[in-house]
């Protein structure tokens, strides 16, 4: 395999296999995996090639072929660390600080190393810069959109996103010219109209679906009543962002549409339950669900859906979630929001929210 051209991947899990790499091929690049899983990294080898295929067949399956996969203690490891245009990093956040502490013994100290983590975990780059200690490695993050599902054998199963999208301002003046990672400047707010838009929606699936009996997320997304308000909440937050943040609008519609679709894929095995645990972290002061209603509060528009989910998730119950039922037992409604979501009872919101949770 040609060692120029290439973009080292670190970790052959479902995420690196699964959704990095056919990004990478997509973009016409040489993969190159570097797995600490020795018998992963043999039946790689010894397949030389495996389908990713896509959620509810939306496009033919593809092929990853053409790429070489490693462990850390082979030899070559060092030398193609030192050519690599780019490092990507998809190993579970609780592996980044041993990556790190890999990297910064065999990384080149004559040359500038840029690498993106591809974790939904806390302060990834941080971290990994962190554990690698040194000035020339630039460390930037991304988000990971991308549903994949392991399959038999090395076979990957995969929702059908289109790129990854990274912090720009953290790879300082460095351009990449990878037509499927996407810069995002401004990344604070990048992930602020995830949650906004992402997660705020799959919050009224879950909890408007818990009060509907749906155990199943996709047949709850797909509730009439329920998908009315979600598109409804869709078209009121889109705008909002748009005027806050300064998106276009069709790129911000393209954003939302994408969520939508995933959330409605039946073929993407998924539960209300896994979606609506932890209540009392997503009805937090500044997340998800107050954080988009401030936003339309702000702006005059209606916050009835996402107020009639809070309302919602104040009525949820779950034996599962002992600290949860703890806090709910023996509180009123207008307790629960001063103590959960942080609102005074006489804000316009409390009230909105008390009438919908009496309702």
């Amino acid at each position: 395999m040609k060692k120029e051209n290439s973009i080292i991947i670190i970790g052959a899990g479902k995420t690196g296999r699964g959704f990095l790499a056919r990004l990478m091929q997509e973009a016409g690049k040489n993969i190159i995996f570097i797995d600490k899983n020795k018998e992963l990294v043999q039946k790689l080898r010894a397949t030389k090639s495996y389908d990713i295929e896509f959620f509810g067949n939306c496009r033919e399956k593809t092929v990853i072929t053409d790429y070489s996969i490693y462990t850390w203690e082979e030899k070559e490891v060092k030398d193609l660390l030192g050519e690599a245009e780019l490092l990507l990093v998809s190993v579970g956040g609780d592996n980044l600080e041993e990556v790190g502490e890999k990297l910064s013994e065999v990384l080149p100290k004559e040359k500038k190393t840029y690498i993106i983590t591809a974790e939904n975990a806390s302060l990834p780059a941080q971290r990994l810069k962190k554990a690698i200690g040194e000035d020339y490695v630039f460390v930037s993050e991304s988000t990971v959109f991308c549903t994949t599902i392991e399959k038999e054998g090395v076979h990957i199963s995969s929702e059908n996103y289109p790129y990854l999208q990274y912090n720009q301002e953290l790879l300082g003046s460095k351009r990449l010219d990878i037509t499927t990672l996407k810069p995002i400047e401004n990344f604070e707010n990048f992930l602020t109209r995830k949650l906004y838009t992402y997660n705020a929606a799959s919050c009224v699936i879950a909890y408007l679906g818990w009060l509907k009996g749906y155990k199943i997320y996709s047949e709850a997304a797909a509730d009439k009543e329920i998908l009315e308000m979600l598109d409804e909440n869709y078209r009121v937050t889109n705008k909002v962002l748009c005027r806050e943040y300064g998106y276009e609008e069709k790129d911000q519609e393209e954003f939302a549409k994408l969520s939508r679709t995933k959330f409605l894929d039946p073929t993407i095995v998924d539960t209300v339950e896994r979606n609506a645990r932890d209540p009392k972290r997503k009805l937090a002061k500044s997340e998800r669900l107050l954080g988009p209603i401030r936003l339309l509060h702000k702006y005059h528009e209606s916050a009835e859906v996402l107020e009639k989910t809070v309302a919602a998730a104040l009525k949820y119950h779950n034996p599962k979630e002992e600290n949860w039922e703890k806090l709910l037992s023996g509180k009123n409604i207008e307790e629960l929001l001063f103590e959960i979501c942080g609102l005074e009872p006489e804000e316009e919101i409390s009230k909105n929210i008390i009438k919908y949770y009496k309702e």
